[in-house]
């Protein structure tokens, strides 16, 4: 079976295609074809990128003009150019989508209709970055390759069995049946590393209680028991819980009122500087990026070792409140580009649990090392750095539903 997908965003599109035998492989495979769109490179171009399985790197700069078309051309390298994969667009299988929103209605993956679309292209008024991009890059596939089917795999679907008592704000009902609840995001992600962290450890995923760290720009925690999300960081938006690299995670709504009084504020200067201008770049005033904050802080930056404080004291506290939900914990799990990359964030964030008999092998937590246990043999807790593989995720979704 050969399986597409594509996860498209504002500032990027990725795609990737996996050629799978009979047998759904207990790993991720390499992906016999690799594509990406930089839609930032240049004003008014796009940059396009393809990776072959024999390692060919082909790279191309084209006229911006529209979107759709440039999503075309790069699904066209598939069969066409210097190192086509396929001979033609009928031999793809099945075709899977991120998409960030499914709101209440989608609990798990579905097979494409127009009631889907319909409903992705409704559901923009909570996610009106993501989600029309997901659409363009669902419609462009459908002109691509007629009839294939097509696959939405929600980023909130893994957050759908919150309890009510969780997912609820203490605001006026009238609000929460507007859809105003929480719905939790990097599902994909936090579902792709329970089940690689059971593989680890060799357990039913029924008997663990994780906590999976998605820590990358964006940041979010899910508390995992009996296989199910019951707890997570991000609410009704990604900009609820931890501190992130431009985010400012949970924050006292009283700020934004007095915010929004000020003379020079609107509602979109306001969602910029929640949203781009906080977290780690707000207080650091270097970057979103972890690495050269780390960097100002080698060199005697205070402000800097502040940013790193406040982000690992945000982390540490937003721990604690899943351990609240879950009554225990079996592995602390980390991934993400922060959260696999970054041994300095996983120390420090595990220092705090010593009470549950967290131990860290510190030799394995700076090796850098992906799918291991880099928890002390004497540990408690096992704790996890896992590479998160959010496409393999989607294509075993195509590959259940299909």
């Amino acid at each position: 079976m050969k399986i597409l997908i594509l996860n498209a965003g504002s500032s990027s599109q990725k795609s990737c295609l996996y050629n799978l035998e009979d047998v759904l492989p207990d790993t991720p495979p390499e992906p016999i074809w690799e594509a990406s769109i930089d839609w930032t490179h240049h004003d008014g171009f796009a940059e396009i990128k393809v990776k072959h399985q024999h390692g060919q790197v082909l790279e191309e700069e084209i006229a911006a003009t529209s979107r759709p078309e440039i999503i075309a051309h790069m699904l066209e390298t598939l069969w066409s150019g210097e190192a086509p994969v396929l001979k033609s667009p009928s031999e793809v299988d099945v075709i899977g989508h991120r998409v960030v929103h499914g709101g209440a209605e989608y609990r798990q993956s579905t097979i494409i209709n127009d009631q889907v679309k319909e409903a992705i292209a409704k559901l923009a008024i909570f996610a009106p970055v993501h989600n029309p991009a997901n659409l363009e890059g669902i419609i462009t596939a459908e002109k691509v390759f007629g009839n294939v089917p097509q696959v939405a795999v929600f980023d909130t679907a893994f957050h759908a069995h919150l309890a009510p008592a969780t997912y609820t704000y203490a605001i006026p009902t009238k609000y929460t049946e507007q859809g105003i609840r929480r719905y939790g995001f990097h599902g994909i992600s936090h579902q792709y590393c329970r089940d690689r962290a059971a593989s680890i450890l060799n357990r039913k995923v029924e008997d663990l209680r994780l906590i999976t760290c998605h820590l990358g720009n964006g940041c979010s925690l899910a508390a995992i028991r009996n296989g199910q999300s019951i707890d997570t960081t991000m609410g009704f938006t990604p900009l609820e819980g931890l501190v992130m690299g431009s985010r400012t995670g949970s924050i006292d709504a009283g700020i934004l009122i007095h915010l929004l009084r000020q003379p020079d504020m609107d509602a979109d200067k306001l969602d910029r500087l929640l949203n781009k201008e906080s977290g780690l770049l707000g207080v650091s005033g270097i970057s979103a990026d972890l690495r050269p904050v780390l960097q100002a802080i080698a060199e005697g930056n205070q402000q800097a070792q502040l940013a790193f404080d406040v982000y690992v004291n945000s982390l540490r506290s937003h721990i604690g409140s899943m351990l609240a939900s879950l009554g225990g914990l079996d592995a602390l799990v980390f991934t993400a580009g922060v959260g696999e990359n970054a041994p300095t964030v996983r120390a420090a964030a595990c220092e705090g649990f010593e009470f549950l008999g967290l131990k860290l092998d510190l030799d394995k937590n700076n090796q850098r090392l992906l799918d291991v246990d880099i928890a002390a043999p004497d540990s408690a807790v096992r704790v996890l750095v896992i590479h998160t593989q959010e496409d393999w995720e989607i294509a075993r979704e195509c590959w259940n539903i299909k």
